[in-house]
């Protein structure tokens, strides 16, 4: 039989299949040959599994091949990929429009979902906390190009239509952003109840502890599926789309570093630096351009 992992529980996994919800955990075999955490099963991912009727389980013998997979390096100095979702055709990027807003992690988040080769749509949620919510979309624009944007405040039920429709039959997507934005409420919203325990955030800080904690592929009425996440203190990416991620991103100072004298200017001392130029004529914004350099050492 064919399933598709709803959720991940250490080494057990809750799998959707044509028979219903089934608990399963991977063969030894397939434990033995693993090179790394990046061969198991991660949510989103189809797998071949053998029913075991007397224990009311079943085996996972392999993982079909991923359409896509979003990526990050794990927590810590270790060099090692950890799969946060699969097969997902659309990555929802939840900011807050208050104290959470930061163009820099948005930046951030948009090279990852670039690289795992998913489309990113941006979610600028709590617009009943903003009182410059114009001033806050032109930023987001200057940094996101061509990337689809919504305006929503989920505590309040509104802009929830133009998301919902998002979600058709068959259809997934995964809710991506840092703890207290929103992801649970927005989910709970979509889902149509209070599926995801949403704890009340404390006054005065802005946001609090994330209320998911573990990631869950979740069916939603109109049959299409959304993969809530728990936040992510730590986002350190992980370049395994050969720097697309990086360019998609950052087309201008791609687009500008073009016109340097080398092909491998580094945009330090070289002459004829387009890229050092523009900074002096201010038509590169300084702090866009350390992100992007923070981020090519990051993938690098």
């Amino acid at each position: 039989m064919v399933g598709r992992v709803a959720v991940q529980h250490k080494d057990h996994y809750v799998l959707y299949t044509d028979h219903g919800e089934v608990w399963a955990e991977v063969s030894g075999r397939m434990r033995f040959q693993a090179s790394g955490r990046q061969d198991f099963p991660a949510v989103g991912d189809w797998v071949v599994i053998q029913p075991r009727p007397l224990e009311d389980e079943a085996t996972i013998h392999y993982v079909l091949r991923r359409e896509n997979k979003f990526s990050r390096k794990i927590a810590g100095p270790k060099t090692e990929e950890q799969i946060l979702a699969a097969n997902v055709d659309a990555v929802f990027l939840v900011s807050g429009l208050d104290s959470d807003f930061n163009l820099r992690r948005i930046e951030r988040y948009l090279t990852l979902v670039w690289e795992s080769g998913a489309n990113p749509i941006i979610v600028l949620n709590k617009a009943d906390l903003c009182v410059d919510i114009d001033q806050k979309l032109r930023e987001v624009e200057a940094i996101a190009f061509g990337v689809p944007l919504l305006v929503m405040s989920a505590l309040n039920k509104e802009g929830v239509e133009p998301l919902n429709a998002l979600f058709e039959k068959g259809r997934t997507g995964v809710l991506l952003g840092s703890s207290g934005a929103g992801k649970s409420t927005i989910t709970n919203l979509l889902v149509g109840s209070d599926r995801q325990k949403v704890r009340e955030i404390r006054k005065g800080l802005g946001r609090g502890k994330h209320a998911t904690t573990h990631r869950e592929l979740i069916l939603l009425p109109a049959g299409g599926l959304i993969i809530d996440t728990p936040g992510l203190r730590e986002l350190q990416l992980w370049g395994g789309g050969g720097g697309e991620g990086l360019r998609e991103s950052f087309e201008d100072i791609e687009a500008v570093a073009k016109k340097c004298h080398f092909r491998n200017c580094q945009h330090d001392e070289e002459p004829d630096c387009a890229v050092r130029e523009a900074l002096e004529q201010q038509s590169l914004d300084p702090q866009r351009f350390q992100s992007y350099r923070k981020l090519q050492r990051e993938i690098d």
